[in-house]
């Protein structure tokens, strides 16, 4: 009993009363993943609050009396007059090194069943964009690996770049192999996939993972099935990931596929919010919206690591409208635009770039001088080829120099596509461009353009290797390597129409002349 009674003295000695204020608040309306609460006036814009059931929600609308929250998670459980607590936290994402090669939810889950994450640190996925004294301007170019973008759209690091076209026109296509491009490159890639089908999600991740892309690569999901506060996260999250990658000096490239599902998930919150509607039933901030989180990508100065965030954000269009509402947004905000054309796809051209309607506002500046001096006149040439093009369906009788001109653009046009996942390193591109402008092509058969390519530059890569070497560390084309690239195109050319039968400019005048004789 001794014993006993000294116990409990000394529990009693060492009991101390800890006191646990929490602001709470009472449901009065709930439905659709949208909740009303009464009370918890301290409450902050994204502050994280926990329903019933440890179910956590984001308050997004702060009247005078009632916060409006969206939940994340299942809200069947939820009934008016349960209490709501505040947890004081901000929305946050895990972030860090180890979460490369994983795919985890716009909340940090895990969905590729390898476990729990193995990180320390989280980030807020709401944060303040870089200011305009703490930015760089964009000068080092970020190469895709796409001969249509790097010779006439060339993307920088640092450089926002929009990716617009109607469904299943490439653009995914071209966003991942922009990923698969940077596997030697030293750049952090985050793929946010924002409303698309598991199944697709699941196509690209099997892809990287074979490309060996997914080890240098985040994926965060958000899929059709998943409630629209999820899909409004996702991106916020995104950015977040790629900015700890930044802040640490490293160069990160990131996807946003695609913002148009984003922006209708936001349009549907807001109206379950019951925000006032506007245009297209869109609530008034969706351009604060999206500008909030594109000005989150920058190249950051010297004295801040100079690291930086490429954005590639995604649009689908309808029938091609460019001009609808947010696509007409996102143009705004973002340093240019690749507009991937259905009439081009389906003739054929792929990747299926409008030449007139894309451009880079960054421009020459995040260019290689060898890329600069190859691609000097594409882009004229493939205007003037269009709409040369257009012209000759009239069926008038066209002069020499109209039909030289055709037959180049013809050339040029087959010279730029390029299969999926096929990625192009830096000197394949400046060779091949190169034979391209300076009309080495223009004698050889259209259907036969990919195979002369093909194997020429097979052959440079057996024969030449220090040219191709030089291209690569000097990323200039010097005179010398011009006047050895040319002398070794044009022996490829007698020989590749040699072995096919193929007759010069020259036999075909000739050939001309004797029939008029005749």
């Amino acid at each position: 009993m001794d014993e006993l009674s000294s116990i409990i003295r000394r529990e009693i000695e060492e009991f101390e009363t800890v006191l646990e204020l929490s602001e709470v608040g009472t449901v009065v309306r709930v439905g659709d993943g949208v909740a009303q609460i009464h009370g918890m006036l301290g409450s902050k814009f994204s502050e994280l609050v926990e329903f019933p059931g440890g179910v956590l929600g984001i308050a997004l609308n702060l009247d005078e009396e009632v916060t409006g929250c969206v939940i994340l998670g299942p809200y069947h459980h939820i009934r008016e007059g349960d209490t709501v607590k505040r947890t004081g936290r901000m929305v946050s994402v895990p972030v860090g090194k180890r979460l490369a090669g994983r795919v985890l939810s716009p909340v940090g889950t895990p969905l590729d069943g390898q476990g729990s994450l193995d990180v320390d640190a989280y980030r807020a996925v709401e944060r303040f964009a870089p200011r305009v004294t703490a930015r760089a301007p964009v000068s080092r170019p970020l190469q895709t690996g796409i001969k249509a973008v790097d010779a006439m759209v060339p993307i920088g690091r640092g450089q926002r770049q929009l990716i617009l076209g109607d469904r299943q026109t490439g653009k995914t296509a071209l966003a991942v192999d922009a990923i698969i491009n940077q596997r030697e490159q030293g750049v952090v890639c985050v793929y946010a996939a924002v409303g698309q089908k598991a199944s697709a999600i699941a196509r690209v991740v099997d892809k990287l993972r074979e490309e060996k892309a997914l080890e240098y690569t985040v994926v965060l999901a958000a899929t059709a099935a998943d409630p629209a506060p999820l899909l409004f996260v996702a991106p916020f999250a995104a950015t977040a990931i790629a900015e700890a990658f930044m802040d640490e000096g490293n160069d990160v490239l990131i996807v946003y596929d695609d913002l148009s599902r984003h922006a209708t998930a936001y349009r549907e919150m807001s109206l379950l919010l019951r925000r006032p509607p506007g245009r297209e039933a869109f609530p008034g901030d969706i351009f604060y919206l999206h500008s909030r989180l594109l000005e989150r990508a920058a190249q950051l100065d010297h004295t801040r690591g100079g690291g930086s965030i490429t954005a590639l954000p995604i649009i689908e269009t309808q029938q091609g409208d460019i001009s609808a509402y947010i696509p007409t947004n996102l143009i705004s905000i973002t340093d240019g635009q690749i507009y991937l054309e259905a009439d081009l796809f389906y003739a054929g051209v792929r990747p299926a770039i409008n030449v007139g309607l894309s451009v880079s506002r960054v421009g020459g500046a995040a260019q290689t001088r060898a890329m600069r001096q190859v691609t000097g006149e594409l882009r004229l040439d493939l205007a003037r080829y269009q709409e040369l093009k257009a012209f000759a369906h009239f069926g008038t009788e066209l002069d020499r120099g109209t039909r030289a001109r055709l037959a180049r653009g013809a050339r040029l046009v087959e010279l730029l596509k390029q299969k999926q996942y096929q990625p192009y390193p830096l000197e394949d591109m400046v060779v091949s461009l190169f034979a391209g402008v300076n009309g080495y092509l223009d004698e050889i058969p259209v259907a036969l353009v990919g195979q002369f390519e093909a194997e020429s530059l097979a052959l440079l890569r057996r024969e030449q290797t220090a040219l191709g070497e030089r291209i690569r560390q000097n990323a200039e084309l010097t005179a010398e390597d011009e006047q050895l690239l040319r002398q070794v195109l044009g022996q490829l050319v007698q020989r590749f129409k040699a072995e096919r039968g193929i007759e010069t400019s020259a036999e075909r005048n000739r050939g001309d002349i004797d029939a008029r004789k005749t």
